[in-house]
């Protein structure tokens, strides 16, 4: 059965996921999440996005992201895939089928509540029982808003600079950001976000969707 077009658009905002083949570990050691963000870094270069937060977690990762050319972020994607599962070929034999099917993309929506999208990726090692605290984790963009760390990858959350008049009131209201149960409930769901951004990004896809089969 052939796979269900992705109405995948440009200068959108996606939380993308993309997991190890029936779950399985892709990250072993620190080399290995180094590596992957260098290839990030390698490929965002020729293929430009806004990388706004990420979490690499051990068998799957999480961006949250806009898109400046939608077919373009997919050949990104596609040659750090290929790219990464060369590298964790080599280094530990693996035979297979790597990563889990294409990455999802659910449409975020652009509202107040984008950032806390953000920080619940960020938080993922707390809910897996990784680490205790976000900040210990070292493979996510948590440390870049509350710390200052400094990031080639990242652009700051749209919602960011509101949070204070500096930097460091910045930093404190974003480790004291809450997060609404809104997102809890939506987190699985294929658009994310508040019911009105949700209803304006079904509208948006059911347009794509409309004009593509006009000019099918």
């Amino acid at each position: 059965m052939p796979r269900q077009p992705r109405f995948f658009l440009s200068q959108s905002y996606y939380h993308i996921i993309n997991r190890g083949n029936n779950k399985n570990i892709v990250f072993k050691d620190k080399e290995d999440y180094s590596y992957y963000l260098e290839l990030i870094n390698r490929y965002k270069k020729d293929h430009p996005f806004d990388l706004y937060h990420y979490c690499l977690m051990p068998n799957h990762v999480h961006f949250l992201i806009q898109t400046r050319n939608a077919k373009d972020f997919s050949v990104f994607m596609k040659k750090l895939n290929l790219s990464y599962y060369h590298y964790f070929k080599k280094k530990y034999g693996w035979t297979g089928h790597f990563w889990q099917n294409r990455f999802k993309s659910k449409p975020v929506g652009k509202d107040g509540y984008f950032i806390q999208c953000g920080k619940y990726i960020e938080l993922n090692p707390i809910r897996a029982s990784i680490t205790k605290e976000p900040q210990e984790y070292p493979y996510s963009s948590y440390n870049y808003y509350v710390r200052g760390k400094d990031s080639k990858l990242l652009t700051d959350d749209l919602f960011y600079q509101g949070l204070g008049k500096d930097k460091k009131e910045r930093q404190n209201n974003y480790q004291k950001l809450t997060i609404d149960q809104i997102i809890k409930k939506t987190y699985n769901k294929d658009i994310w976000g508040s019911d009105r951004q949700r209803y304006i990004e079904k509208q948006k896809i059911s347009r794509k969707m409309k004009r593509k089969t006009k000019n099918a």
